[in-house]
C-alpha cells in the first residue's frame, strides 16, 4: 500500500515509510531557517512553522512476558513535571535507527539487549503533523522479567524505570497518568491489537 506520494507504508516489507527520512514537504516555498541548534531547526516553510530534528528519532515499546510494560520517569523542566515515558532518544549520525532504540533503550533503563534482531518495528509515528515534517521509528522489544530484574544504571535525565502491569497501563492512560501523546498512542495501539486477539 502506499500513498499519492509514493511513500512506503507499514509493515516495511523492504524500505520504511520515506517520511522517516526525508522532509515530507519539500514543496512548501520559500525555506527559510529561524533557529538551529546541534539537535534541531526551526523553519518556515511556505508560512508552515517546522520543527526539523537532524537525528532520526526512535521510540521502544519494552513489553515484559506479554503482561506488562517497562516505563521511564523522565524529568520534563519545560512542563514542570517528571512524565511516564516510553525510552526514546535519537539514533547517532550514520547509526542505523535500530541500533540508535537499542542504544538509547539501555541508557535510560539500563537494560542492554544486544540482539538487534530482538527489536521489531511497529508502524511509524507522526508526532506532530502540523510541526514536524517527519515520522518517527517505532520499535517493540519483548523481555524477561529477569531481564527487567537484571536492569544496571540509567542515564541521570530518568528519574526511575518502572514495570507496569497492562491493567495498569491501561488505567493511567484514561485516568492521564501516562499523558505523552507518542507514548499513549503506542501502547494504546499495541493494547487494542491485544483486544482484537483476544
Amino acid at each position: 500500500m502506499s500513498t499519492k506520494r509514493g511513500y512506503v507504508t507499514y509493515p516495511p516489507h523492504g524500505e520504511w515509510d520515506e517520511r522517516l527520512t526525508r522532509v515530507a514537504c519539500p514543496d512548501l516555498i520559500p525555506v527559510t531557517t529561524l533557529h538551529e541548534n546541534q539537535w534541531f531547526a526551526v523553519r518556515n516553510r511556505g508560512g508552515y512553522y517546522t520543527t526539523e530534528y537532524h537525528l532520526p528519532q526512535v521510540i521502544v515499546l519494552p513489553v515484559v512476558e506479554e503482561s506488562a510494560i517497562v516505563l521511564v520517569r523522565v524529568k520534563r523542566p519545560v512542563i514542570g513535571d517528571v512524565t511516564l515515558e516510553l525510552p526514546a532518544g535519537c539514533a547517532e549520525r550514520d547509526e542505523p535507527p535500530v541500533a540508535g532504540a537499542a542504544r538509547e533503550f539501555a541508557e535510560e533503563t539500563g537494560i542492554v539487549v544486544a540482539d538487534l534482531r530482538r527489536f521489531a518495528p511497529m508502524p511509524p509515528l507522526s508526532p506532530s503533523p502540523n510541526r514536524m515534517p517527519k515520522l518517527i521509528y517505532v520499535f517493540r522489544v519483548d523481555l524477561t522479567r529477569h531481564e527487567f530484574d537484571g536492569r544496571k544504571a540509567h542515564d541521570d535525565e530518568v528519574e526511575s524505570v518502572e514495570c507496569v502491569s497492562l491493567p495498569e497501563a491501561r488505567k493511567l492512560i484514561v485516568s492521564g497518568g501516562i499523558y505523552v501523546a507518542v507514548p499513549v498512542a503506542i501502547i494504546s495501539t499495541y493494547l487494542l491489537s491485544r483486544s482484537a486477539i483476544a
